[in-house]
């Protein structure tokens, strides 16, 4: 457990800043964080209990890899939308559109489970860091 921030949180930040590796060791092991994590720009998502030796040839794949780029998530693309993590924007149809952070924040993580329902609480806790009950909503456009 980290104190104050999620592990969300803190890659986002590190991603606004950075284009440094990041390996995910969390206890975490749902799919769907997993998901959530890969796709906001984790390089790797390791859960605990874990091995040392797997966690320490994980990290040398990485490395081996390189970074190709800033080592954000790829984009995402719709039939209609465009989600690009590493530019921080999103187009419709070709047309740019105006999101703030928290937007941006939101959408991406809705556009990782397209047609799935995500709670008020998965919500919170994966855009805003905290944990509310609550209804769901859901992203609906149709993968390419």
């Amino acid at each position: 457990m980290l104190p104050g921030l999620d592990g969300i949180e803190i890659l986002r930040q590190v991603r606004r800043e950075s284009g440094a590796y990041v390996v995910m060791l969390t206890a975490r092991a749902e799919e769907t964080d997993k998901v959530v994590g890969l796709t906001m720009g984790a390089d790797d998502y390791v859960t605990k209990p874990f091995s040392p030796r797997e966690l320490t040839a994980r990290i040398r794949a990485i490395l081996r890899r390189g970074r190709g780029g800033m080592g954000l998530a790829p984009t995402m693309v719709f039939q209609h939308l465009r989600i690009d993590p590493a530019r921080r924007e999103v187009r419709r149809d070709g047309e740019p559109i105006a999101l703030t952070a928290l937007e941006f924040d939101l959408l991406t993580v809705l556009a990782a489970y397209p047609g799935h329902v995500l709670t008020r609480e998965q919500l919170l806790e994966r855009v805003w860091g905290r944990t509310t009950r609550g209804v769901g909503y859901r992203f609906a456009d149709e993968p390419r």
